[in-house]
């Protein structure tokens, strides 16, 4: 019953326009209700359908909640208008008023608003990944952000961009395999309001593009992680055998494993006192020129150096850059 209750509700879901975290609050609030009452196969459609009017109540604006006469009306009159308010006081009563739920839509729009932000498309088939979870028992089991992120990391795999392994745990990997296997073998079991629903061209054609993927035969491929390179470390036999020129002022700290010895500078000779020399060793060996000679830089005014960035003042900086305002890109919580 649980794909048929599923199917019903994306369809109410999508009718009214509700926000994407009413339907997973809608099935979380089902899922307690019925792992502590029983529930017959009667009743299924009427729990339902109060499971999705408290959630639309809770997440989406006031003008969107639908009314007791609609739900009277989607459910072609199988219930009277009190069944649907005595059902949402038993299932508030039962889930103890406990409402408040981080849904896999709120975990992906802090996955998706890090520094790079993902593609439209991608945010679009990962939608559709996370409600074909919703109609499977198996997908209950783990929480809504290892269902975010799974979801996620098969589509930048379907799309062909690169994935972030360091984000995927092992729990999100095990979603990924579970749903990619669903997916292979179960591609033609999908429910037609789903495939419909993100058939779409605001919503990218999700659904076209996951289903021509898995009836060609494609599959996700878990790949191993590259191994860095390490650093090496060098030996203490090497370190002695290394030896470097030190002078008489060369102190204890020196000898350091941790600190190179730094070469000293032989002592620099008298002068000379021809005029071309004189320059050749201003120009060429100035460390090794005498502390007590003076000189002038010549400074040439047709060509000055600029100064690098960093040594720049920070106002400067501000404002010789071009304006980012052109790059700023929409944020997905919006999207």
């Amino acid at each position: 019953m649980r794909p048929c209750l599923v199917d019903f509700l994306v369809e109410i879901h999508f009718t009214f326009r509700l926000r994407p975290e009413t339907l997973y609050l809608t099935l979380n609030i089902i899922d307690r209700y019925v792992s502590r009452r029983i529930v017959y196969v009667k009743h299924y459609q009427l729990v339902g359908c109060a499971a999705l009017w408290i959630a639309a109540k809770f997440e989406d604006a006031k003008e969107r909640v639908p009314s007791v006469q609609d739900l009277v009306q989607i459910c072609r009159d199988t219930y009277d208008e009190s069944a649907f308010i005595q059902m949402e006081q038993h299932v508030l009563s039962t889930i103890q008023w406990t409402l408040g739920h981080p849904t896999a839509e709120a975990w992906l729009r802090l996955i998706c608003c890090g520094a790079t932000p993902e593609e439209q498309r991608v945010q679009h088939i990962t939608r559709f990944l996370m409600e074909i979870t919703l109609f499977y028992r198996e997908f209950v089991f783990y929480t809504p952000s290892a269902i975010a992120l799974a979801s996620l990391t098969l589509a930048r795999y379907l799309c062909g961009r690169p994935r972030q392994f360091y984000e995927e745990t092992d729990e999100c990997l095990e979603v990924v395999e579970l749903l990619d296997t669903r997916l292979s073998k179960h591609v033609n079991d999908l429910s037609e309001t789903l495939v419909k629903k993100y058939s779409y061209a605001f919503y990218s054609k999700a659904s076209t593009f996951v289903v021509q993927y898995y009836l060609q035969g494609g599959h996700f491929t878990r790949q191993p992680l590259v191994s860095l390179p390490m650093t090496p470390i060098r030996s203490k036999s090497s370190r002695s055998s290394i030896t470097t020129p030190t002078s008489a002022s060369t102190c204890g700290s020196d000898y350091s494993d941790y600190m190179p010895m730094t070469p000293t500078s032989p002592i620099a000779p008298s002068l000379p006192s021809d005029d071309y020399a004189s320059s050749f060793m201003m120009d060429s060996d100035k460390e090794n020129y005498p502390l007590n000679a003076t000189f002038e830089p010549a400074i040439n005014k047709q060509h000055v150096d600029c100064a690098p960035e960093q040594y720049l003042p920070h106002d400067f900086v501000a404002y010789g850059r071009p304006a980012l305002h052109n790059y700023n890109m929409s944020s997905p919580a919006v999207a």
